[in-house]
């Protein structure tokens, strides 16, 4: 090998280097550096379109919700508080017996007037016709007394006749003995004639009073018989009362629906005994629901009877119907409550109170037979639709 290639054998063979020592630097390496590479030209960023469109929709949403409000909203006054209605009945017997047929099943609509439940009315019919008996024997007894009074009248009239009769006698025996007392002064006449004149018309005047006093007497008997007449009138309307209960009494043994309505908490079956006042069932109106809401003591300024109500039945979803204002109560729910709250003594904590407003219900919606009582609505009042016709101005 050549002195020239063994030197350059030697540069290029890599001299052992520590590791912890630098590398040696080569020629071209201690030669001028190379220079920095140029760096790429940026690119500029894309800005995401997401946060300028959600403020757009929320500067939307805010300018529509502030326009809804300024608009509508400022004017109408709502709860949730609010449930439907109604005068529900409770069939119960006012007299008591066994029950001898049920006429109705659990949710059966039913009209004004068709039986619901019947009693035996056994006995009650007996007791009618009692009294229907004891009212013919009193008219019996009334007729009685009527032909007793003919005969009383008679016999005043006879006895008048005979007391007329008897005055005469009296004048007569009068005219005797003063004619009689006239001769024995002038001595024509005797004393035995002037006697018998005296005696006749005593006679006469006895017999004159006892006349009177059977003319009183026959006056006295009729006016018995006339009060015993009364008396037995009073008998015939006191029957006739006891036929009018008899028949109320028995007319109660079928128990008839009030109104139009569903029956409901049916309770009773054939058979069974029931007393008085005893709850049989339901009776629930469709056609006399209304809504009970419950505003709060600051939303009733603006409520008036008349306004237009829209109405959202829970179980009907988004069907609203339109209902009418017809009263507000005269007191917050709390004082009519079983218990209402004392607050004269002890710590005070102030509670906003509620005030029942009735809200009438279309007639359209109480014709279709859906509404229920007892199920929850919201209600919007719009205070505009005042039955004055103004609005009412905004707060």
């Amino acid at each position: 090998m050549s002195s020239t290639q063994r030197s350059t054998a030697l540069r290029s063979t890599p001299t052992p280097v520590d590791r912890n020592e630098a590398a040696p630097v080569t020629e071209t390496e201690a030669g001028v550096p190379d220079p920095a590479p140029e760096a790429a030209p940026s690119k500029p960023k894309r800005r995401s379109p997401v946060l300028p469109v959600i403020l757009a929709a929320l500067l939307a949403g805010g300018a529509w919700y502030g326009y809804e409000w300024w608009t509508n909203g400022r004017f109408m006054v709502s709860t949730e508080d609010a449930y439907i209605e109604g005068d529900i009945a409770i069939i119960s017997p006012k007299v008591s017996g066994y029950v001898q047929t049920v006429n109705v099943s659990s949710n059966q609509f039913v009209r004004a007037g068709e039986p619901l439940v019947t009693l035996d009315g056994g006995d009650y019919q007996i007791a009618y016709d009692q009294a229907v008996a004891n009212k013919e024997t009193a008219e019996l007894s009334v007729k009685r007394i009527d032909a007793q009074i003919i005969g009383g009248e008679a016999s005043v009239a006879q006895a008048q006749a005979q007391l007329g009769a008897l005055e005469a006698s009296v004048r007569g025996a009068e005219i005797t003995a003063n004619r009689a007392s006239e001769l024995a002064s002038k001595s024509v006449g005797t004393t035995a004639d002037l006697d018998n004149a005296k005696v006749a018309l005593d006679q006469a005047r006895a017999n004159l009073v006892a006349g009177q006093a059977a003319v009183d007497s026959a006056n006295a008997n009729l006016s018995i018989l006339k009060a015993q007449r009364e008396e037995a009138l009073n008998t015939v309307r006191l029957q006739q009362l006891a036929i009018d209960k008899a028949k109320r009494d028995l007319d109660f043994t079928v128990l008839k629906a009030p109104y139009d309505g569903v029956v409901g908490n049916l309770a009773v079956q054939a058979g069974d005994l029931v007393s008085a006042g005893k709850r049989l069932a339901a009776l629930v109106p469709t056609n006399e629901l209304y809504i009970e809401a419950n505003f709060k003591e600051t939303q009733i300024a603006d409520l008036v009877p008349g306004s237009k109500v829209s109405i959202h039945v829970d179980a009907y979803g988004d069907q609203p119907l339109e209902g009418t204002v017809t009263s507000i109560a005269p007191a917050s729910g709390a004082i009519f409550s079983m218990l209402p709250a004392e607050n004269a003594t002890g710590n005070f904590t102030k509670v906003v109170q509620r005030v029942p407003v009735r809200i009438a219900l279309p007639k359209d919606a109480l014709a279709g037979g859906h509404l229920r009582a007892g199920l929850s609505v919201i209600v919007d009042v719009d205070t505009r639709t005042a039955p004055d016709g103004q609005a009412l101005a905004a707060k």
